[in-house]
């Protein structure tokens, strides 16, 4: 066989899935997973393969939350927590732990305008005595969608046309056609915070469920969500427009201006608590990425403060060499079995291995303040000082040794492999109960957005029917409304 005969060309695509190897792939739609839920196994190949093709797709400039901008303080603890978790920097309160804060948008490049539709990014890096923790969330409580799997897809639907270089709605309704789950995000996307006024009035979370573990073990799943004491604030398309046309950058200005002025931005900090012996008392999958957790039933509980005080000193060393990493946790905070959290776990490390190097956790906004051991040395850009002779574990020439044990998640684990979709969907409910608690005129703004995204040319009937047919079953005048704007006539 000639090896040249068959050289990479999309002219020559197979009808079906593969590889890069060729192999075919049977289910390009879920992880491979020990049952419905979770965790992800390493073994998932074709998943592992997937994420990290694509997070080298762009050099140097992130894939994501490309646009941003940091600054510095800290956070303190106001509330007594110690009986959900043994994290140490929530030991009491008063504590402090200074932090460093990242802000974006999420899907255009670093010199894009700050005025644009789009989920904002808010990480946060706690420099704890036990390692840094990371909290890697956005303004959105919650995603698109559900599996790893789709990530790579639904960041391509969003970013620019390959061929043109121009964002078209038409990609985005296309691809989540075939994910109604992904309506509930579009209710914030299409909401008025979809323009947030700047990073100072933003609420974070972050999104995925994680664990708490306390000194006895006794484990929570917990979802973290930050709130602005200045309250949320959002631009309508108009003032968006006025905004960015004097300033691409607003956002970023507005927050090194009030710092430099000593107009400090604060927010407040949550918990919001699961027992995992309770998650099937709802109507849906508590470790699903797509679905809020009511505050009605699961209250919000206070645990502290974060302040914003001090600005950067250099941009390129503390925004675009920052890395957050949500493995990056500390005693007392673990993973849940939330597919995306599993995902993500693999996936910035690896994307910060490219886009910075092996080594990128040297670097000074990077690296933990705590005193810390490994024997991880040697690579490109290592800048580290080592004059010891024995980089292997254990010897007896060396005194290190383990840390002393601590409390993990430790769920016992059941169910086949294979490839499947969380069982309880309920992808419309939340979707409908959010759209009726708005007021009509900021109904009516939302609705107006669908029909602008829905009217373009390249949105083919079939599609255009299918998202009639989700906002209908999320709200029936909602589906009605859209299909009479439209000239449709809705499908229920």
């Amino acid at each position: 066989m000639d090896p040249y005969k068959f050289r990479p060309s999309s002219a020559y695509d197979s009808p079906y899935w593969t590889t890069n190897a060729g192999a075919p792939v049977y289910n390009n739609d879920s992880s491979l997973t020990v049952g419905p839920r979770g965790p992800i196994l390493l073994e998932d190949y074709h998943l592992v393969e997937k994420l990290a093709n694509f997070e080298r797709e762009r050099i140097p400039e992130r894939v994501v939350h490309a646009r941003g901008a940091s600054a510095k303080g800290f956070f303190e603890v106001t509330h007594d927590v110690t009986h959900l978790t043994c994290a140490d920097f929530l030991r009491a309160p008063g504590v402090q732990t200074p932090v460093i804060v990242r802000f974006s948008t999420v899907i255009h490049e670093r010199g894009s305008p700050e005025t644009i539709r789009d989920p904002r990014g808010f990480a946060t890096k706690f420099y704890t005595r036990e390692g840094n923790w990371d909290l890697v969330g956005n303004n959105f409580p919650i995603f698109f969608v559900r599996d790893p799997m789709k990530f790579p897809d639904v960041i391509h639907a969003f970013k620019p046309n390959p061929k043109t270089n121009i964002q078209e709605y038409w990609r985005v309704l296309d691809f989540l056609s075939y994910h109604p789950e992904s309506l509930n995000t579009f209710m914030f996307l299409f909401d008025d915070v979809g323009v947030p006024q700047d990073y100072r009035h933003i609420d974070g979370s972050g999104v995925q469920a994680y664990t708490l573990i306390n000194k006895a073990g006794k484990v929570n799943y917990v979802k973290f969500h930050w709130r602005p004491t200045c309250g949320v604030k959002n631009l309508l398309e108009e003032e968006a427009i006025r905004v960015g046309g004097t300033n691409h950058s607003h956002a970023t200005k507005d927050l090194y201006d009030s710092i430099a002025a000593g107009n400090f931005p604060e927010w407040k900090f949550y918990f919001q608590i699961m027992d995992p012996e309770d998650e099937d008392k709802f109507d849906f999958d508590p470790l699903d990425t797509t679905k809020i957790w009511p505050e009605d039933i699961l209250p919000l509980i206070p645990v502290g403060r974060l302040v914003l005080n001090r600005n950067i000193d250099n941009f390129f060393s503390e925004n675009e060499q920052l890395a957050f990493n949500p493995a990056h946790v500390v005693p007392g905070i673990y993973y849940s079995n939330d597919k995306m959290l599993q995902g993500r776990v693999f996936a910035y490390s690896d994307t910060h291995r490219h886009r910075l190097g092996p080594n990128y956790l040297q670097l000074p906004v990077n690296a933990p303040k705590c005193a810390h051991h490994n024997n991880h040395h040697e690579g490109s850009m290592n800048f580290m000082h080592r004059d010891e002779e024995v980089n292997y574990f254990p010897s007896r020439f060396d005194p290190v040794r383990h840390a002393e044990t601590y409390p993990i998640n430790n769920h016992i684990l059941h169910g086949r492999r294979d490839r499947l979709v969380i069982p309880k969907e309920n992808n419309f409910k939340q979707p409908g109960v959010m759209y009726r608690s708005w007021a009509p005129d900021r109904q009516d703004r939302f609705i107006r957005r669908w029909v602008d995204v829905l009217a373009d040319s390249r949105v083919t009937h079939e599609i255009r029917s299918i998202w009639i047919s989700y906002l209908t079953q999320a709200d029936r005048s909602l589906g009605q409304k859209v299909a009479a704007r439209l000239n449709v006539r809705p499908t229920m």
